[in-house]
């Protein structure tokens, strides 16, 4: 009796990366690996979204629809590159309009892209009428998702079989197009009886020719076991990857699985020992990149704090960029409160992110004395319909703190209002920023990426990869020779080439003498004295704009500029009247707490 097949799709050059790497990873670093697969007989790849269009700006120094390109001029015609979309949210952690939410779908098609698959982190199907819509007009295969996870020992209310078949049927209700379903946990806590459940009666829902995946991670540490209860109650398809990017905070491998499903009625179509020369070439190409040990570990708590792999290594990067490493482990435990209390929306991106970020401020400020902004718009109804109510305390502050009223209308309706949102208030932007290239990509960057992608079109973005091997120089500093340097000042990198009495930082032309010896005052004293006002940041972060100038007169209250802590805006008011006298850091600076920022006189 011929064993039934079961396709895979690899995930190591998005998820994989996203996983174990925070998703800082330089484009032609890993081609040869995708080479590598495509020779072991590997058609099927994720290939770009999520975290990895967002990252390739921020901290690359690269352009994702560029690496795209790539992608499929190396992987070849014929492949299935699948990227990874988040319904109204698309690849960003805020939520768009209608025209962008259409802008993405036309980009990605442009780009090389076949198959999109997408989720709504609320399972609200009203964030995915539009996206779905827009995917399929754009030519694309659409795989619409319910999410999934272990709702906290303790908890009850939703994340049930019951729960998954009724998102399901409504989606299909919905009349979203599709082309394939897809049960997506990606904090690989959901429970192995729940996922068989879930799956068979999805099957006898869908009908046997409908291709129904299951993607979920080795976090939790049954990772396997729920791929194998997946495929023995109807799933066709699941999703790994490759070593170094497989296992702990990432998908199962596909040696691994090839191995669990050995002397059973499946058959994973893998060639293995074509697939073991592709993993070895794929280790070469990471090995000189920092591999954060919480990458790779199996960690039994995360079923009480559903951190997904995706997530956790993004947040513990950015904790290291800041100096708050040592905070990670309270930070997972006042998860568990902000999930219980927040309505249960499944923690995957964007949600995931703003579970964190609140737990984050729980931690550094005190129990909800500081509502995150994206936590705070969830409860109150911005990003779609929770699955259950939040907590009407917590829903009363987060509309107190951020002063709005909560909302049951539709997130795209709310956008399509938004004068700061859409293709023209993304080409105000650019316009505003002297960009004259107002093509459909930028337009997209602008969108999605704000002030970072502003940096980047630029060409003032930062590279922030960690990588063991010689550091990148900047462009400015390759283009040097002899007079180019890069100078790294508190993890920062700046590209200065020295032109007698210029310099030129990252791009910027500055006038500079250098003398022999130290003279003048030193820049405490000189921002000092009299009766000037010092601003001093109050958490580490990255400032991400400035909004004035010294000389400039401000009242109290009002901006004076805003960090990135992370992926959270974060306003810096005057706390008195005055003028502006120093201004101590400059766009895309880190700053930790109680570095100087500003003197108001």
């Amino acid at each position: 009796m011929a064993k039934k097949p079961i396709k895979v799709m690899c995930t190591a050059f998005r998820d994989g990366f996203q996983s174990c790497y925070g998703a800082r990873v330089f484009t032609e670093d890993f081609m040869p690996a995708v080479a590598a697969c495509v020779d072991a007989g590997i058609t099927h790849f994720e290939a770009g979204g999520g975290a990895r269009f967002q990252s390739l700006f921020f901290y690359c120094n690269e352009n994702a629809f560029d690496m795209m390109d790539r992608f499929r001029e190396v992987a070849g015609p014929d492949a299935d590159l699948q990227t990874l979309s988040r319904g109204v949210n698309v690849v960003g952690l805020d939520s768009q309009p209608r025209d962008v939410i259409d802008l993405h779908a036309r980009m990605f098609s442009k780009h090389g892209i076949t198959t999109i698959r997408n989720f709504d982190a609320l399972n609200d199907f009203n964030n995915l009428v539009d996206s779905g819509r827009s995917i399929k007009d754009a030519g694309l295969h659409h795989e619409v998702c319910v999410t999934m996870m272990a709702l906290p020992p303790g908890c009850e209310g939703a994340h049930t079989p019951e729960f998954y078949i009724q998102t399901l049927r409504n989606i299909l209700d919905a009349d979203i197009p599709y082309d394939s379903v897809c049960f997506k946990d990606a904090s690989g806590t959901t429970i192995p009886a729940y996922i068989y459940e879930t799956i068979r009666q999805a099957r006898k829902l869908l009908g046997d020719d409908v291709n129904i995946v299951f993607h979920s991670h080795e976090t939790a540490g049954i990772g396997t076991v729920g791929y194998k209860a997946a495929i023995e109650a109807g799933a066709s398809q699941v999703d790994c990857s490759i070593v170094p990017m497989s296992g702990g905070t990432c998908q199962p491998d596909i040696a691994t699985l090839w191995h669990a499903m050995r002397g059973t009625d499946y058959d994973l179509g893998i060639d293995i020992d074509k697939l073991m020369e592709a993993e070895l070439i794929t280790k070469e190409c990471m090995k000189d990149y920092f591999l954060p040990p919480e990458a790779k570990a199996v960690e039994p708590m995360i079923p009480w704090s559903p951190m997904p792999g995706g997530a956790l290594t993004a947040n513990t990067q950015m904790l290291r960029d800041n100096n708050l490493m040592d905070k990670y482990s309270d930070c997972i435990a006042a998860m568990r409160e902000v999930v219980r209390r927040g309505g249960f929306g499944t923690s995957v991106t964007p949600v995931s992110q703003f579970y964190f970020q609140q737990a984050f401020n729980n931690v550094l400020f005190g129990k909800w004395n500081k509502i995150a902004e994206g936590y705070g718009k969830m409860v109150l109804g911005y990003f779609g319909k929770t699955p259950c109510a939040p907590d009407p305390e917590i829903v009363k502050l987060a509309s107190e703190q951020l002063g709005l009223e909560p909302t049951d209308e539709k997130v795209v309706d709310l956008n399509d209002r938004d004068p700061k949102k859409g293709v023209d208030a993304a080409k105000k932007l650019l316009s505003d920023n002297g960009i004259t290239d107002l093509s459909e990509e930028n337009i997209f960057i602008a969108a999605t990426c704000k002030e970072k992608g502003i940096q980047f079109l630029k060409g003032e973005a930062k590279i922030g990869v960690r990588k063991g091997a010689a550091q990148r120089e900047t462009p400015e500093a390759a283009k040097g020779g002899a007079d180019g340097y890069t100078v790294t000042v508190n993890g920062n990198s700046y590209g200065v080439q020295l032109k007698g009495d210029k310099a030129l930082v990252n791009g910027k032309e500055y006038a500079v003498n250098v003398t022999d010896g130290i003279s003048g005052k030193s820049a405490p004293d000189a921002a000092g004295g009299g009766n000037e006002t010092e601003v001093k940041a109050s958490v580490p972060g990255t400032v991400l704009r400035i909004g004035v100038a010294v000389g400039d007169s401000v009242s109290e209250g009002d901006e004076l500029l805003a960090l990135d802590v992370m992926k959270m805006e974060t306003p810096v008011q005057a706390p008195c009247s005055g003028t502006v006298k120093t201004i101590a850091v400059g766009q895309s600076d880190k700053v930790n707490a109680g570095d100087m920022l500003v003197t108001i006189g």
